[in-house]
């Protein structure tokens, strides 16, 4: 079981593993470059995680998944 204080921390590795993973992105309207919250990244992943759902679907029950 974690304790408060390693379930934080654990939050934070994560957060910075998506960082650089996903990084900063250029707005397209001013072309400036800026960081993302932390709700975007996992709208990003939650994006993600949907649409390779999607694929795995129309696999079809021959391709082992």
């Amino acid at each position: 079981m974690l304790t408060l204080r390693e379930e934080c921390r654990l939050r934070v590795f994560e957060n910075r593993v998506l960082r650089n993973k996903f990084g900063p992105k250029r707005d397209e309207v001013t072309g400036e470059w800026r960081k993302l919250y932390n709700t975007q990244y996992f709208s990003g992943i939650k994006s993600r995680r949907a649409r390779w759902a999607g694929h795995v679907a129309h696999m079809g029950e021959r391709r082992g998944v």
